[in-house]
């Protein structure tokens, strides 16, 4: 029998250059690590995983190590979470830290383009935001990276705090704190200060915070938390102060987001974007931001936000049978789906159908905050509504609009035929799994 304390596993990584934990994505001699979840003991997969190829096997359960290939460790998962910490610390080089209520994955594609077309950049796959998932992307950093781009997820208090600390970042930033997660967070209060947990840690670690001051909430945040190390950026509009190498033109959002900057000599430049929306807005003069600041040039800025395709149910247009959906089903809160149904309204085509679900995680405000958002829908003058999923059936019936369950259902009881011509929002959290309406 062999054990190994966490500590100890950096020299059987370099071995094996990759981390698996899950037998079905192994390769050749990975360094199979055994993580627990509900439903699953990863220690039981041990023995398939050597047997399959890996090269090692981290275990935290001793009745199952045979050999020396077996490491054992007490905690699988905080063995992974101190081995990627390691690992991080062998990198004297950027860590940008990414996160937010809403718009954290679409900024994360943004400023990695623009990051990557002057910089070797390595930023998260996915939603590979956890705490396993950040872990696991350190440790997929190439040796030769130059810049860090990590996503940091979270619906609980501490979370953003404990990831940090594996990540160790030394730039952050915060898209926007929204009512999202606020059963897991309790309340809106909550989510202000489980999101402001990474400008703590970069104030008590000299760390640098990228700054929108368009958005409401975050100075005030930075404020609090002692985050003075800051780069600050905004619209060129924009009354509290001027910050001219930092500051962004919006010139129309709708069908698309056109912005002018300044490059370094002081000449304009221009980005036609495929986004559109006062939300990816935000995104936008985000990675321009991070892009001046990490003196990517300018016309590499342009190129790489112009050449910015949303996909994975995110802000994706999709044409179908002479039908234009915007596909916006990843995920939904009342802020998300409010910035998405305005942006919607906004736009010069038509007619317009919006088909909402369920927004999940809010707890004991869920009903509450389904009728408002159903009654905003409204206000804005949309064609058709649709409302899908069980916390979405009490606000249908007082406001007399269409409800069904499940996109199944709706897909059983519409015709597609009815919305050719128009445009169609597909809005709701990923567990509605809406997207199949476009199955």
């Amino acid at each position: 029998m062999s054990s190994a304390h966490t500590t100890d596993l950096l020299p059987y990584f370099y071995e094996c250059e990759r981390v698996c934990t899950d037998t079905r994505k192994l390769r050749k001699g990975d360094l199979f690590i055994a993580l627990k979840g509900g439903n699953f003991d990863g220690n039981t997969f041990a023995a398939k995983a050597l047997q399959d190829g890996a090269a090692y096997a981290v275990v935290d359960d001793p009745k199952v190590v045979e050999d020396e290939r077996y490491l054992l460790v007490p905690d699988g998962l905080k063995a992974l979470q101190e081995l990627a910490t390691a690992y991080r610390r062998t990198f004297d080089i950027p860590f940008l830290a990414i996160t937010g209520s809403n718009g954290k994955t679409t900024t994360k594609e943004l400023i990695a383009a623009v990051l990557g077309q002057a910089h070797r950049t390595h930023y998260t796959q996915g939603n590979f935001n956890n705490h396993i998932g950040v872990p696991l992307t350190l440790l997929a950093m190439p040796k030769d990276t130059e810049i860090a781009v990590i996503e940091m997820g979270a619906n609980h208090q501490d979370e953003i705090a404990a990831l940090c600390t594996t990540a160790e970042p030394t730039h952050g930033l915060i898209t926007n704190v929204g009512l999202a997660h606020l059963e897991g967070f309790g309340g809106f209060e909550g989510v202000k200060k489980g999101k402001s947990e990474m400008y703590a840690y970069l104030a008590e670690n000299d760390g640098i915070v990228f700054l929108n001051l368009e958005e409401e909430h975050l100075k005030e945040l930075a404020d609090q938390r002692g985050a003075s190390r800051r780069v600050s950026y905004h619209l060129s509009n924009h009354p509290d102060l001027s910050h001219p190498n930092f500051e962004i033109k919006p010139l129309s959002i709708n069908p698309n987001i056109n912005v002018m900057f300044l490059d370094p000599a002081g000449d304009s430049r221009l980005i036609s974007s495929t986004l559109s929306g006062q939300h990816n807005l935000q995104n936008v003069i985000t990675a321009v931001a991070v892009g001046k600041y990490f003196k990517v040039p300018a016309e590499q800025i342009v190129i790489a936000v112009e050449g910015y395709i949303s996909d994975n149910n995110r802000s994706q247009w999709v044409e179908k049978d002479g039908t234009r959906y915007y596909l916006d089903a990843y995920n939904a809160n009342p802020t998300s789906v409010r910035a998405s149904v305005q942006n919607f309204s906004n736009m010069t085509e038509g007619p317009k159908w919006a088909v909402l679900g369920d927004m999940l995680e809010l707890g004991e405000v869920a009903a509450a905050e389904h009728l408002a958002v159903a009654r905003f829908c409204q206000s804005l003058g949309l064609d058709h509504i649709i409302l899908v999923g069980p916390h979405f059936k009490s606000a249908a019936a007082e406001l007399g609009l269409p409800h069904f369950n499940t996109a199944d259902d709706v897909l059983a009881s519409t015709s597609p035929n009815q919305w050719q011509g128009g445009l169609v929002l597909i809005k709701g959290s990923r567990g509605m799994k809406l997207e199949q309406l476009l199955a």
